[in-house]
């Protein structure tokens, strides 16, 4: 992906002749395993293909773009980006990793944190 604007980045992850976000793109797009996603939204693996626009799986991708929105502030690089959210331990909290923070429901914590650190504090 690289340098990807994140509105491209936004509109790939789209159903197609929808208004939701396709599970299946999303997983491809951060290189993430259809159990693990399914396991951030807190759903059954089966629901990202046979239900994709169930309420609470929708809700956990809206989530978590939101916060890759914040991320690419941070990070322009599309790819640096996806890594931070993915890797990079948080000594803030508990050196969990954003991705975990999205997964425990955190999403406004991990966005407030990624401003701040768009604003020029270190975490």
């Amino acid at each position: 992906m690289g340098t990807l604007a994140f509105a491209d980045v936004l509109a790939s992850v789209r159903e197609p002749g929808t208004s939701r976000f396709s599970a299946a793109n999303i997983a491809s797009a951060l290189g993430l395993q259809f159990q693990d996603l399914a396991a951030l939204a807190g759903v059954h693996r089966n629901t990202l293909r046979t239900h994709p626009e169930s309420p609470r799986l929708q809700i956990a991708l809206r989530d978590l773009m939101r916060v890759l929105s914040a991320a690419a502030v941070v990070q322009p690089d599309t790819e640096r980006a996806f890594f931070m959210v993915k890797n990079e331990p948080i000594p803030a909290f508990r050196h969990k990793t954003i991705l975990q923070l999205v997964q425990e429901g955190r999403a406004d914590d991990a966005i407030d944190y990624l401003e701040s650190v768009s604003a020029g504090f270190a975490g």
